[in-house]
């Protein structure tokens, strides 16, 4: 009987609460530390035949951990004014793009946003390779 007499204690909210507080936060946080960008991306039409051009393409291989830029390697840092010093003039230049082994797609991600960088090219990703 004593325990029936004993009268129920409401229950606390206030950790609960702290607990949601500390929830929220953490997910804020982690949303604001996240790095968000756009690559734009076109993919060709089917049938679609490029017109004929005297300029060579340019080779760019890419593997995941070493960029080559007609076979030669180059570092992600200094492919942007290789390629401006390749590309200097009025006519459009073409790059191949091939994957070399497990490319991620961030490693493909940061490559396109560099080259988006030098104007006058256009992009044509390959698919992997061996």
């Amino acid at each position: 009987m004593a325990r029936a007499a004993r009268a129920r204690r409401r229950l606390s909210m206030t950790p609960l609460i702290d607990v949601i507080f500390l929830l929220l936060l953490f997910f804020m946080l982690t949303s604001t530390f996240s790095k968000f960008s756009e690559v734009e991306l076109v993919s060709g039409g089917s049938g679609a035949v490029a017109a004929p051009s005297d300029v060579p393409p340019i080779f760019l291989q890419v593997g995941p951990e070493v960029v080559t830029l007609n076979g030669s390697a180059v570092a992600l840092d200094s492919l942007a004014a290789d390629l401006r010093a390749r590309a200097s003039g009025e006519t459009p230049h073409s790059v191949l793009i091939s994957l070399k082994g497990e490319v991620s797609a961030q490693r493909l991600t940061d490559l396109l946003v560099i080259l988006r960088q030098v104007p006058g090219l256009t992009l044509t990703v390959l698919g992997g390779g061996v």
